[in-house]
């Protein structure tokens, strides 16, 4: 599909200096490397999977001063998919036990499309900040009122998708899929212990009107509105279409990389200071 081919050229001078000081810091010709770089999808892929690189984007503390989030989380998700084809298994979390499940050449699979794997790592890109926004909607005749909603918040942009025209809501079914994906990857514990108590495993209750969702609610919302956004008439018969499809039919797949980064390689103080979400 190669959808998403021109993140080839799009790499920002910064992530650039920062693949050649790393791996290559004795390059004379540094310009020429750039554009072999942008150019080359097998010798940026050898850049990408140095361990050099690999190395420093775990453990310095200060990388987003020197390369953009995207490069940043295409490195974890490529880590990642090398990680699977060595253990062989993935693991799925119940509330008492960790289960090792054999289906990692089917995640690996699925992170082959590099479409995929770019769409993840944009998708992190975008939960590194917090945006939240405000429309007046009419109640009735010379009656308004003002609905906040941030890009965070599963039950505010829901809300939102009631009120505005089908044309318009391509943009939220996105952006509420993702958020799904995002913190059933990433934040799977803070799900789980939100939803019920981890001793009885009762359910918590709702507080100021808030709707507590359980992981597989999360699930099935992910997967409901990544079809939506796949079925949306602004993007029929483009190559979005089939991406969302995929990720609609593939949502676990999609899910088990970001568990295993979160597991892995983020401290839950790193994904706090990351992304400044809960």
């Amino acid at each position: 599909m190669r959808l998403l081919k021109e993140r080839l050229s799009s790499l920002s001078d910064k992530d650039l200096d920062f693949l050649i000081d790393t791996a290559a810091p004795e390059v004379s010709d540094r310009n020429r490397l750039k554009e072999i770089l942008k150019e080359d999808e097998d010798f940026r892929e050898r850049f990408i999977t140095d361990e050099k690189v690999v190395q420093t984007v775990l453990y310095d503390e200060e990388i987003f001063l020197k390369i953009s989030p995207h490069l940043f989380f295409e490195i974890l998700l490529k880590k990642a998919k090398r990680d699977f084809s060595e253990t062989g298994y993935t693991i799925e979390k119940t509330p008492h036990m960790k289960i090792p499940v054999f289906d990692a050449d089917e995640v690996i699979e699925f992170l082959k499309d590099e479409d995929h794997l770019f769409y993840l790592a944009d998708m992190l890109s975008s939960f590194t900040k917090v945006e939240s926004y405000s429309i007046l909607i009419q109640i009735r005749e010379g009656i308004w009122k003002r609905i906040w909603f941030n890009n965070m918040d599963i039950q505010s942009l829901r809300a939102f998708c009631d009120v505005v025209d089908e044309e318009y809501r391509f943009t939220l079914y996105k952006r509420i899929a993702d958020l799904c994906l995002f913190i059933l990857g990433l934040f799977p514990d803070y799900v789980e212990r939100n939803y019920r108590y981890p001793h009885t495993l009762k359910k918590r209750p709702s507080l100021f009107g808030i709707q507590r969702l359980s992981p597989e609610e999360y699930e099935k919302e992910g997967i409901r509105f990544y079809r939506l956004a796949a079925e949306h008439q602004s993007i029929k018969d483009t190559q979005l279409e089939e991406l969302f499809w995929d990720f609609s039919e593939n949502f676990q797949k999609a899910k088990k990389p970001l568990n295993y980064i979160s597991e892995h390689y983020f401290q839950y103080s790193t994904k706090q200071r990351l992304f400044e979400i809960f």
